[in-house]
């Protein structure tokens, strides 16, 4: 009986240390179920889902970051500074600095990628007009790089086209473009609770990386699969 009190006094640090183990787990646990769905990063979805992030053989601005994760980058970028949403005919093309529509973040991320994707397209469209739904049955270089439409004509023609299943989540990589009827995204490395990435795009409401893959209904799904090996 005398050496009750010194036997009990000894095993209060191992049951503390229990005490916390298990504080530190239901706190993993929660934020695994509250928190994380709601931007869950890359190595997160690999983790549970068994998602494997894709990357492009391709660099073409050399910078030593793959086509597909510079596309994505270039794209989460552009949306970050708040664009004003703005759908105009420019004289040249090009919208001004700081305004645009769903079609200029594509333009934008692939020109930070290293490509001329206006000069793409026009060369495209002069050589091949019938293929693509001209307005007036003309080209015009200043519109039609920002015509969804011309786009998804484009990515047919020179992209790989993927399924448009939502539901398979490793077919959808960053930097992919999802094309819904008259708006276009990015697609994102950050996925929701069920697997689906985010989308990066621009919309009349405001310019948003956010989880809406299925707001609207998926018309076609491309990955930019030039200079690849």
């Amino acid at each position: 009986m005398d050496n009750a009190p010194e036997t009990t006094a000894k095993r209060r640090p191992r049951f503390r240390f229990f005490r916390l183990f298990r504080a530190l787990l239901i706190a993993l646990i929660v934020f695994m179920l509250v928190l994380a769905p709601f931007k869950l990063p890359a190595w997160y979805a690999r983790v549970r889902f068994g998602v494997a992030t894709l990357y492009s053989s391709a660099d073409a601005d050399g910078d030593l970051i793959d086509d597909y994760t510079d596309i994505m980058l270039a794209a989460r970028r552009y949306i970050r500074s708040q664009p004003e949403y703005v759908s105009d005919y420019f004289a040249g093309g090009y919208p001004p600095e700081g305004q645009g529509v769903c079609a200029d973040v594509i333009w934008r991320a692939l020109k930070e990628a290293g490509y001329d994707f206006k000069a793409m397209l026009d060369q495209d469209v002069g050589a091949h007009p019938e293929a693509y739904p001209l307005a007036n049955g003309l080209p015009d270089s200043n519109i039609d790089f920002r015509r969804v439409v011309n786009l998804r004509v484009f990515f047919e023609r020179h992209c790989l086209e993927l399924t448009t299943d939502a539901d398979d989540v490793a077919a959808w990589q960053p930097g992919d473009f999802v094309i819904y009827d008259g708006h276009i995204a990015v697609i994102s490395d950050r996925r929701n609770a069920q697997g689906q990435p985010y989308v990066i795009h621009h919309t009349g409401h405001g310019a948003f990386e956010e989880d809406a893959l299925t707001a609207r209904r998926i018309l076609a799904h491309f990955r930019w699969a030039l200079n690849e090996e």
